[in-house]
């Protein structure tokens, strides 16, 4: 039972987080209102100065009085920001300072009119996103917004009042808020307000109340905005029951099941038309989204013929599909001959229960009479959905006409299918097909039936379909329809028809080639679509499997940029962040790059510059680099063909690009991080290993040699000598320790600069093993030492001292470990030259055997904890010293017992004596 009731550790995971950015973040309040005049500022700064009394630091960034002075009363005592002042077109804008506001950081700061537009120029277009921005930076911000300026409301409101409202803030600033203040006045007191000179100016206030501020409107929109506030409400109390149900069900305190969180089922799926109420079906749709708490996606369904849409609409649609992002929906591009067979796919694949279409207008004058051409769309998607239901949305008769941003290019469905202008050889090669096939049937009159040359003139039509398209096919079926009527069809060289079944004939005819035709515009625009799409998915594949071989940062950064330029076209830069995680710069930036707004998109992780609501004005597009664990550097575009970016398949194409460049920048990173945590752990390892070594060998004849020098003040004299003796070998002993680290170092600087410089002279063999022998004899001791050298051997070519130290490391080494004799041979053998040393003793270690070249690591012994001491760097010595000469050296353990130590050197045939001598 417990097991059942136990938290879900994803679910505590992501609660937790989600705390702690919603700690991070400034709090959103909003004084929410039916109409300009309710007393919205007035009660924002009425709370402000309760503030402020307090003891909080408030500040007013923006407040807007309207003259009103009992709202100009209430700024007594508030600090306030100065305005930025903007020049444009020759007038001077003054505008909220949000540069200054996040410089100041107060704790609550006061930013009126949510809905106002900035003057060009600013960061953002709107205010709301400098509000956005504010709270991103943990800033409390205050804010006042009317009912009929929420996006979704902005056709209902414009129906109802008659009044087009330009200025719109998104549903999802009001859904987000942390509180929502009602400030309500009735129509009566309103328009008594209104007639005192409380909310306007007289002059305004008389024209506002024969328009807006009639008793009707107020009504209403006092009736929206109750409504509106108490869905607020209501999604606190959700998400109350939500936090105090707990994770997986349970209660908060994760021991019982806890409240029951209220789930509602079935997206919505809004169809966007090319008809001019397309913006009213996507506001209501996200408006009824928002009432059931649900899901709710926008979708355009492009056929052939909406393809050849002209530019100005095209516009419209992508202006539409935009708002719906803006308004929380998941938007698509979807393509095929059949919509309402489309969007019942589409509604199946994102289980949506809810379809929002566009009212079909009735037809007009004389098109009233006309029989429909096709079913309507609704009962279509009746038949193809039985179970959807489906809601017709009426056109607004007033509503803000959505902005267009000024960019030309490609079509909406594909990234290389524009409006293709007419293509005359087509219709001219229709006309000759038609000739020719005229005089080459003529004289085949008496030979061939009519039905048979009916044939050829119905393959020429099929012909110009495939080869030319619709048009030119539909041209061909006329001129071959007129031409077999005329010249064939008794009485020939008149278009009468002497026998009726003949009409029948020219009926096919047309209708073959006119069917022809279509089908091969489908094909084509299918093929198109196809093509798009391949593309697409190639360049996510090419980009995907070579960054998946890439080391470096410089690897990423090339191929992503390549990979961007390649499927947008244009140029693209892919900046990335230095040691310090600033971001870097490009040194020699091109033209409309501007690297403040690629900063801005790097810290905070938001698009910006072109066919974005922040400085849009920018030629360039900015894509933050977004990885899982944080923004890695700034994707900057400037496609060739900026319309794309406001397609959502193609926009969603940038966005995985990006993220595949990010994704494999952060993996470089890690590669990095990774191996110098391995290069500090090795570096960690071998200062452990030398401290541990030095403090024992050094320590232990430094001891000595100061008792043995304390203790020649009391020794008799004939005692001297041998304390004397005694220093000498200690302090040989510590020489030889010293020697074999100034060794090493020497060899590792030399090996590091790219070669050790090595003196190489001709030598006796015999020569350098005898004073290898002398060297070590302080350290051997009594220790018995054998030679074994084949009387023959020749004179070899390297450096002596080096071999003999080499030599010397491995008889202390034998001495040390191993038991006597030691045996020391040397043979020739065809290029090479083998030199051995062995011992009797136990042999290695069994813990290296089969890793016998442990041993030529530096700070390794074979006895990890012993009384012999050594420092481990005599073998990592001799191996330095034997690749340095281009040999090999290897261990092992001798046949009758013992370790044999194996140095095999290259050698050539010795010169001639004279040679030698020279």
């Amino acid at each position: 039972m417990n097991e059942v009731l136990r938290p879900d550790p994803d679910a505590l995971l992501a609660q937790l987080r989600s705390d702690e950015a919603r700690a991070q973040r400034g709090k959103l309040r909003i004084y929410f209102g039916a109409s300009a005049g309710v007393g919205k500022t007035w009660a924002m700064l009425s709370a402000a100065q309760r503030e402020r009394a307090t003891g909080r630091d408030v500040l007013i960034g923006v407040v807007e009085t309207h003259g009103r002075s009992e709202t100009a009363a209430l700024l007594s005592g508030l600090e306030a920001l100065p305005l930025r002042e903007l020049d444009y077109r020759g007038r001077t804008l003054a505008e909220f300072d949000l540069d200054a506001a996040l410089a100041r950081r107060p704790a609550v700061l006061l930013v009126d009119e949510l809905a106002h537009t900035n003057a060009p120029g600013s960061r953002h277009a709107k205010r709301w996103q400098d509000v956005q921005e504010l709270l991103a930076a943990g800033i409390e911000v205050w804010s006042a917004l009317n009912v009929q300026h929420l996006e979704s409301l902005n056709g209902t409101v414009g129906a109802i009042t008659g009044v087009r409202v330009h200025e719109t803030v998104p549903d999802t600033v009001l859904d987000e808020a942390d509180e929502v203040v009602l400030v309500d006045v009735t129509p009566d007191e309103l328009t008594a307000r209104l007639a005192a000179g409380k909310v306007y100016l007289p002059q305004q206030a008389e024209r506002a109340a024969q328009n807006f501020f009639r008793k009707g409107n107020l009504i209403a929109l006092r009736e929206i905005a109750l409504r509106r506030t108490a869905e607020h409400v209501e999604d606190d109390v959700r998400g109350w029951r939500v936090e105090q149900s707990g994770p997986g069900g349970a209660g908060a305190n994760g021991k019982g099941p806890g409240l029951q969180a209220w789930n509602t089922s079935g997206a919505i799926l809004a169809c966007v038309g090319p008809h001019e109420g397309a913006a009213q079906t996507v506001r209501t749709a996200a408006r009824l989204a928002g009432q059931l708490n649900v899901r709710w996606h926008a979708v355009y369904v492009e056929t052939p013929r909406l393809q050849r849409l002209a530019a100005a609409e095209r516009d419209r649609i992508l202006a539409v599909l935009k708002l719906a992002e803006e308004l929380g929906a998941a938007t698509a591009v979807l393509t095929g001959s059949d919509v309402a067979e489309q969007l019942a796919e589409q509604a199946r694949r994102l289980n949506c229960a809810t379809l929002v279409l566009g009212r079909s207008q009735p037809e007009a004058g004389w098109r009233r009479w006309w029989p429909a051409r096709a079913v309507p769309l609704a009962r279509a998607l009746a038949q193809r959905a039985p179970a959807l239901d489906i809601m017709e949305v009426a056109p607004a008769e007033s509503s803000r006409r959505l902005s267009r941003a000024p960019l030309q290019g490609a079509s909406i469905d594909s990234d290389d299918h524009e409006k293709a202008p007419i293509y005359w050889p087509g219709y001219a090669w229709a006309a000759a097909t038609s000739i020719a096939l005229t005089l080459a049937c003529t004289p085949l009159v008496g030979v061939l039936e009519l039905s048979n040359i009916v044939m050829l003139f119905l393959l020429g039509v099929v012909g110009v379909a495939m080869r030319f398209g619709r048009g030119p096919s539909a041209l061909a079926a006329l001129l071959n329809v007129a031409a077999f009527d005329y010249f064939f069809v008794p009485p020939r060289l008149s278009f009468a028809v002497s026998d009726v079944q003949y009409v029948l004939t020219f009926a096919v005819m047309l209708g073959v080639g006119l069917l022809v035709g279509q089908l091969m515009a489908g094909l084509r625009f299918a093929a198109g679509v196809s093509t798009s799409r391949e593309r697409r998915a190639r360049s996510l594949f090419e980009l995907t499997r070579e960054l998946s071989a890439a080391l470096e940062s410089s690897q990423v950064i090339a191929l992503g940029a390549a990979a961007v330029r390649g499927h947008f076209g244009g140029d693209a830069l892919v900046l990335v962040t230095d040691t310090s995680d600033q971001l870097v710069q490009p040194s020699d930036p091109p033209q409309g790059f501007d690297p403040q707004v690629a900063d801005w998109a790097f810290r905070h992780g938001q698009p910006a510059g072109l066919a974005t609501a922040t400085l849009a004005a920018q030629p360039w597009h900015y894509v933050p680099l977004q990885a899982p664990m944080r923004v890695r550097g700034v994707l900057a575009l400037s496609p060739a063909q900026p319309r794309w970016l406001l397609i959502p398949e193609q926009a969603q194409q940038l966005d995985t690009l990006a993220r595949q460049i990010a994704i494999a920048l952060e993996r470089v990173h890690y590669v990095e991080v990774a191996q110098q945590a391995v290069v500090e752990m090795e570096s960690e390892r071998l200062r452990n290993a030398l401290l541990g070594a030095i403090s024992h060998d050094v320590r232990t004849p430094l001891t000595a040699l100061i008792a043995l020098a304390e203790s020649l003040q009391t020794l008799p004299p004939e005692e001297h000598g041998n304390a004397a003796r005694a220093i000498v070998a200690q302090a040989h002993e510590l020489h030889a320790l010293v020697s074999n680290l100034l060794d090493m170092a020497r060899l590792e600087s030399g090996i590091a600069g790219g070669a050790v410089n090595l003196r190489r002279d001709w030598q006796s063999v015999e020569e350098v093993v005898g004073s290898a022998i002398r060297a070590a004899r302080t350290s051997l001791g009594g220790t018995v030492v054998q030679t074994a050298l084949d009387p023959e051997l020749p004179l070899v070519e390297f450096d002596a001292v080096l071999i003999e130290r080499v030599l010397v490391n491995l008889l202390e080494n034998a001495a040390k470990y191993g038991a006597p004799p030691i045996v020391v041979g040397a043979r020739a053998e065809p290029g090479t030259l083998v030199l051995t040393v062995r011992d009797h003793g136990p042999g290695l270690p069994a813990a290296l055997l089969g890793h016998e070249q442990k041993l030529f690591d530096k700070f390794t012994r074979g006895e990890t904890e012993s009384a012999t001491p050594g420092v481990g760097l005599g073998l990592a010595i001799c191996k330095a010293v034997v690749s340095a000469h281009g040999g090999e050296i290897a261990a092992g353990n001798a046949r009758d017992g013992g370790a044999e130590f194996t140095v095999t050197l290259p050698r050539r045939e010795p010169p001639e004596p004279a040679e030698a001598q020279l």
